[in-house]
């Protein structure tokens, strides 16, 4: 029934038409406003799963994919005489694998339920909702473009919306940490800017023999890019000797810079330690919502574009960096575990639990092999609908009591036995109980960096034994021992804030007691990787 319209397309528009029609309706119509952003978030869900039900995972591919070139423009030079024309072309390209398709479940997931969530936002409901679903537009096209220019486009998109939620509807320090927020990701994305332009001016290029000469076409396609960074005959059409020195050659050390910036750009964006200052700040200030997005999604595009990009197109530095990011990946798991020990601010305690527990995605990607680079993408996805359930129980909780310090709470288990039970739930999903999907990603990504360097995962499993202590001190203080007599006649979740915990909770069970739901799709996804790697070292 699909197959012959395009479904990426209107994944990709749906949330954007939303925001339009929000925008069009009287501003007094707040619940007008609310029913518009949950339909048009759902309808991405709804392709979304159809993508996933119809997704070929024998061959690692699916029937959808849209490219076409939306601007072309010439370069007026002196291109010499064996070539007829230079072009710079911008593409609209976009396509899902077994690697972006999971991340997309995901960010449709975590979008519904934080539109429902939403319900306690009570100012500026227009502005709100516009902004929203032009932040669930650039997400989506995060993981769909296929081309460097369009992924850098919607990249952007994401931090301008997001700004505005943090800084308009935060609590009391929301503009610092809406300031902070776009100052560190204004750097990472000038990182990665500088680094598609050295790929894009190296090899992006498609060169083409005609008649009356050499065609050359650059641009920022991701499988152009890929085809030449892999094949050391690709500049055979680019000679300077015969182009006028019109192709400029990839060399070792413009690939180590590449990596590097790359490394910088979605490291702060993950976030690696030392860039991470920036996400505790919005984790506490902005509100509920919308950390479920940046703590559920926001932080995977760091995880999705360093594996996409700087380990696709760049193997062997991968390979060179691998041990510095499995160090990274330790330091972001012990340092993140210790301090979530000693916060009595639950959403502190959540934070500085994101810092760990993305720091064993770092550890899976190091891994270089296929079970630890599944287990970076399952963990990813498991710590997203982990940490949107969390911070939906902290909407809540806030919304009643006014406060997340620890200590102010306790014995909520008699007044509130069902959000009580739901985040118990979430804490044993955190901490990697089995038959959840916290351990499943953390089984993976350690499994994998186990055969090559079994010192630093034994001390990277410390930050597990760590997370059983910050998450039970946690979730026991808040919801056992005596309760303060202002908490006793509070009441328990409602429908509407009661359905998306459910929701989420089923989605972590059954990613934990079937992983294969997940990991079949992932099968063939990493396969052009671990050739060029097994490649590398073979020769």
């Amino acid at each position: 029934m699909l197959e012959n319209i395009p479904v990426l397309s209107c994944i990709l528009l749906a949330p954007l038409v939303g925001a339009l029609l929000v925008l069009l309706l009287p501003k007094q119509q707040g619940s007008w406003h609310r029913v518009t952003a949950l339909v048009f978030s759902v309808i991405p869900l709804v392709l979304t799963l159809w993508l996933f039900a119809s997704y070929q995972t024998a061959t690692g591919g699916a029937p959808y994919t849209e490219h076409f070139t939306w601007l072309s423009i010439p370069l007026s030079r002196d291109l010499g005489q064996d070539i007829s024309s230079m072009l710079v072309n911008f593409d609209y390209h976009l396509s899902i694998d077994g690697i972006s398709l999971p991340l997309l479940l995901l960010t449709s997931v975590v979008s519904v339920m934080a539109a429902i969530a939403s319900v306690h936002v009570r100012k500026r409901w227009k502005m709100y909702y516009a902004l929203f679903l032009l932040l669930e537009t650039g997400m989506y096209g995060v993981f769909l473009a296929r081309d460097l220019v369009l992924f850098f486009i919607f990249f952007e998109l994401t931090l301008i919306p997001m700004f505005f939620l943090i800084g308009v509807w935060g609590y009391f320090a929301r503009e610092k940490a809406a300031n902070r927020f776009l100052v560190y990701n204004g750097l990472g994305s000038a990182a990665m800017l500088l680094a598609f332009l050295i790929l894009i001016a190296t090899a992006g290029f498609t060169a083409v023999q005609g008649t009356d000469g050499v065609q050359i076409a650059y641009s920022g396609s991701y499988d152009v890019l890929l085809n030449n960074i892999a094949d050391p005959n690709a500049y055979a059409n680019m000679d300077p000797s015969q182009t006028g020195d019109a192709g400029l050659h990839l060399s070792e050390g413009l690939k180590n810079w590449a990596f590097v910036l790359l490394l910088i750009a979605f490291g702060i964006k993950i976030p690696i330690f030392p860039f991470h200052t920036w996400m505790l700040r919005v984790h506490t200030e902005a509100p509920p919502p919308v950390v479920m997005i940046h703590s559920g999604v926001l932080l995977k595009m760091g995880v999705y574009g360093l594996i996409r990009f700087a380990a696709f197109l760049l193997p062997a530095q991968l390979e060179d960096w691998s041990t510095t990011l499995a160090v990274l990946g330790v330091i972001n798991i012990l340092y993140g575990a210790v301090l979530a020990c000693v916060q009595k601010e639950f959403k502190l305690v959540l934070a500085y639990s994101s810092v760990s527990h993305m720091g064993i995605v770092l550890l899976g990607i190091a891994s270089l092999n296929e079970i630890g680079l599944q287990g970076a993408i399952y963990q990813s996805v498991s710590h997203g609908l982990i940490s949107a359930l969390l911070f939906l129980i902290v909407g809540t909780l806030y919304e009643r009591t006014g406060t997340t310090q620890i200590d102010e709470l306790g014995g909520l288990a008699k007044s509130m036995p069902f959000l009580s039970g739901i985040l118990l739930t979430a804490g044993m999903a955190s901490l990697g109980l089995p038959g959840l999907s916290g351990f499943v990603g953390e089984f993976l990504s350690f499994l994998g960096l186990f055969g090559s360097m079994k010192w630093l995962t034994a001390i990277g499993v410390l930050g597990v034994l760590l997370a059983a202590v910050y998450v039970l001190r946690s979730v026991l203080g808040i919801t056992f021992g005596p309760i303060p007599d202002r908490w006793t006649d509070i009441k328990d979740a409602r429908f509407v804030e009661a359905v998306p915990m459910i929701a989420l909770t089923a989605l972590i069970v059954l990613l934990g007691v079937f992983p294969s739901v997940m990991t079949d799709m992932m099968q063939q996804g990493f396969n052009g990787l671990l050739e060029q790697i097994q490649q590398r070292a073979g020769g």
